[in-house]
């Protein structure tokens, strides 16, 4: 019986110790998970902002290669219309020649 006694006193004080611990480790937890949250929201804050500022790259990146674009077929026009008058200018000095 005394040992039935020494045996309960030793495990209700390790009971207590330990509940007072777990009530420690569950407050230090706690504000670990607050920062965790608050970091967590930075975070998506940030993927957010990156994410908009990729559209915006990727829509500026779009609407310079449709300008790229614009600019080829301008110049590729350009060289035709020039190959042509130098074609008219060409036949041009050879009819004068031939006269």
């Amino acid at each position: 019986m005394i040992k039935a006694l020494k045996i309960s006193a030793i495990v209700l004080t390790a009971s207590l110790a330990t509940g007072c611990a777990s009530t420690s480790a569950v407050d230090d937890l706690q504000l670990q998970i607050d920062g965790l949250s608050s970091k967590i929201s930075t975070a998506s804050s940030d993927a957010a902002s990156a994410q908009a500022a990729a559209s915006e790259a990727s829509r500026a990146s779009a609407e310079a290669a449709a300008r790229a674009s614009a600019a080829e077929s301008a110049a590729n026009r350009a060289a035709q219309y020039a190959q042509e008058t130098n074609s008219k200018l060409d036949r041009m000095f050879k009819k004068s020649m031939m006269k």
